[in-house]
């Protein structure tokens, strides 16, 4: 395994996904796409885990799918799209996330003070 490879925190996946859907249907290849591509190639969702998480949130209700004709290819591809439960979760997921990140900000500052 990567040493260096940025892991995800559980669920983390989930609201990044979201998150991409909140611009619109994609197919999971999009999905992976947006989100590397947005965070300079960080974050790599692989197919163990998109999949799976797209599975997930759809019997969650949060997502929905329809197979329909690629964009650009002639072939088909299943598509995901925010339901609005999913936007409400992402809204909630998106606020403990800030939270998370000040609470983990403010211990971060504080270990930087104490090693002065």
């Amino acid at each position: 395994m990567n040493r260096d490879r940025t892991e995800l925190l559980q669920g983390t996946l989930d609201m990044l996904i979201l998150r991409t859907l909140l611009l619109g249907a994609a197919h999971g290849h999009e999905i992976a796409r947006h989100i590397q591509r947005t965070t300079d190639d960080v974050l790599k969702p692989e197919h163990g885990s998109l999949y799976p998480a797209l599975h997930r949130l759809e019997r969650k209700g949060l997502v929905v799918s329809k197979w329909d004709a690629h964009r650009e290819h002639n072939r088909e591809c299943k598509y995901y799209r925010l339901t609005p439960a999913g936007r409400k979760q992402l809204t909630a997921s998106q606020s403990k996330w800030k939270r998370l990140q000040e609470a983990i900000a403010r211990v971060m500052s504080a270990a930087a003070r104490a090693d002065v």
